[in-house]
């Protein structure tokens, strides 16, 4: 027997048309927040985010939530905000944080320099890069830029997770900007593997260069970054003798039993470290160089740590902190923020605090600082006297 279709009535047809519409209005619904996504990564961190990268770094498919805050200004809207001919300062601060639930997330800010001396001695000026227990590693490829990570060992909490700074020196003299970007994996991502680093770096060599033309930098860029180093870990020591890199020329001392070196390469680094130990590794003395953005936020904090001694960084070129502290300053070229040397008796070694060898303090301070002010193009070091 033929089966007949039953008619329609039309309490049936409502009941089918409120159905059908309800589906394209959900189907709408779906359009529209996947449109808002898009609209918001394209929008974050005043536009300049590379949205391509983001997605690849976290996943095509996967959901994305987006956080975006912009204020301040820069380069010749700071300039024209600047009064009575005072000091141009910027003032541009952008933050935004894309977050992958299953994945990770990816944290850029991005800061004009020099900044406001209002800010000075209160927070870090800029977003810090992890540098207490790992040394930082340049970028290189031709980035004045770093890589760094709380860890470098296989499998630790944080082994997904490392931060990317890429300091921008503009056309306009004095003016540069700092990029900084942290980026958090999980899952089967490793620092350990050479070929999954350059994903933590992609994004913040591609937002450098958006940032580069967006705000009028017009500084010189750096290549693709295809390899990049690991930071170097607190076991990672060599002989000093044999130091090719950010310790080279720093001499031993037999009185300090100071013989072993941590280090980096230079290769533009807006930051630099060496770490001087005993023979074992142990950590006696740590000499550090910062440039551009670095050393008005070295600075800036030493005001504010040390402004009851009187003397600091930020008052003269050279000098001396403390019990075990020397710094030293150098002059570089295109009006950019005066270079900062420092060398201070590791923090966990108290015999070295409480007999200091200043002479070879001074020794090493004057060693490393030159080396490093040659290598940046820098004029000859002011360091402290005896």
């Amino acid at each position: 027997m033929a089966l007949t279709r039953p008619a329609l009535t039309r309490r049936r047809l409502r009941a089918l048309v409120a159905v059908a519409v309800a589906l394209a209005a959900l189907a709408g619904a779906f359009v529209w927040f996947a449109g808002s996504e898009d609209r918001a990564l394209e929008g974050a961190c005043d536009g300049v985010l590379p949205v391509g990268e983001v997605r690849e770094v976290l996943g095509d498919d996967t959901e994305l939530a987006v956080t975006n805050r912009t204020e301040g200004s820069f380069g010749k809207t700071a300039a024209k905000n600047a009064k009575n001919g005072a000091r141009r300062t910027n003032s541009l601060s952008v933050h935004c944080r894309i977050t992958a639930e299953d994945t990770g997330h990816i944290a850029v800010s991005i800061a004009g320099s020099p900044r406001p001396r209002a800010e000075y001695g209160y927070d870090d000026l800029y977003t810090a890069v992890p540098a207490r227990r790992t040394l930082p590693v340049p970028l290189g490829h031709g980035w004045s830029g770093l890589f760094a990570t709380d860890t470098a060992r296989l499998d630790d909490a944080e082994d997904g997770t490392a931060t990317t700074a890429v300091t921008l020196d503009c056309a306009r003299r004095g003016d540069s900007l700092l990029i900084t970007v942290e980026t958090a994996l999980r899952g089967a991502a490793t620092l350990d593997d050479p070929a999954v680093r350059p994903d933590f770096v992609r994004t913040a060599t591609a937002t450098a260069e958006a940032a580069n033309d967006h705000w009028g930098c017009g500084a010189r860029l750096g290549k693709p970054v295809r390899t990049v180093g690991l930071p170097v870990n607190e076991d990672e020591y060599e002989p000093l003798l044999g130091a090719k890199g950010t310790c080279a020329a720093v001499p031993t001392a037999s009185r300090s039993a100071v013989s072993t070196a941590r280090e980096t390469a230079r290769d533009r680094a807006p930051r630099e470290a060496c770490v001087l130990g005993t023979r074992d590794g142990s950590p006696l003395y740590r000499l550090e160089a910062y440039y551009g953005p670095y050393a008005e936020d070295a600075r800036s904090q030493y005001t504010r740590d040390y402004d009851y001694e009187n003397v600091t960084p930020a008052e003269k070129p050279a000098g001396r902190l403390g019990r075990s502290a020397y710094w030293a300053g150098a002059t570089c070229p295109r009006g950019a923020e005066s270079a900062l040397y420092l060398i201070r008796a590791a923090a966990a070694d108290g015999e070295t605090r409480r007999r200091p060898d200043l002479a070879y303090e001074r020794a090493a301070l004057a060693a490393f600082a030159a080396a490093s002010a040659e290598h940046h193009g820098c004029a000859a070091p002011s360091l402290p006297g005896g």
